[in-house]
């Protein structure tokens, strides 16, 4: 006979940080999501997710670039700058891989499922910080596209790839591209 799995732990314990969302708005996450963000749940469930942003600028714009790929295919994936919201970190960017799965394909922010996982990057700060347009470039470099590819996903022209590639090649004293991909992910 099979022992009852209960989900709830699952989701409470499960190694990566957690969010079950509606409209854009934390309605439940794990632990590892509250250690990863340095704040207690019970500060995050009812926000929405631009507090965990660089910026409120940052969140719309990630949220118009998901929202025709959730409606295609129902799920998204990619790594970006994340914003720890408390503890003694609060303020902090990290790396953050973030995937994610619409329950309603047809309106993909209604309600979703929310992975997080924390990719150990240099905490940036000073001269390192990163604009909004460098953090989408160097998320796309770090998926391995060329600057063709990531002008044609954000939408820009491939010149334009090529200057904010150059200043994060500078930032990080960076030679190659596949150097910077490296000091990107592990700091």
């Amino acid at each position: 006979m099979l022992q009852q799995i209960d989900y709830r732990l699952a989701f409470e314990h499960a190694p990566v940080g957690m969010v079950v969302s509606r409209n854009r708005a934390i309605v439940a996450c794990n632990e590892e999501l509250c250690e990863m963000f340095g704040s207690p749940a019970e500060a995050l469930v009812g926000q929405s997710f631009s507090v965990l942003y660089p910026s409120v600028a940052e969140f719309e714009r990630i949220g118009k670039r998901m929202e025709p790929i959730l409606n295609a295919s129902g799920h998204y994936a990619d790594n970006r700058m994340m914003k720890r919201v408390g503890g003694g970190n609060a303020g902090e960017s990290f790396w953050c891989h973030v995937t994610g799965r619409a329950m309603n394909r047809e309106a993909p922010h209604e309600a979703g499922i929310w992975t997080f996982e924390d990719l150990g990057a240099r905490r940036l700060t000073g001269k390192e910080q990163l604009t909004p347009r460098e953090r989408e470039v160097a998320a796309q470099v770090m998926r391995g596209l060329t600057s063709k590819e990531i002008g044609k996903a954000l939408a820009i022209s491939h010149r334009t790839v090529e200057i904010h590639r150059a200043r994060l090649m500078r930032k990080y004293a960076a030679a190659t591209t596949a150097e910077l991909v490296q000091k990107l992910i592990a700091g």
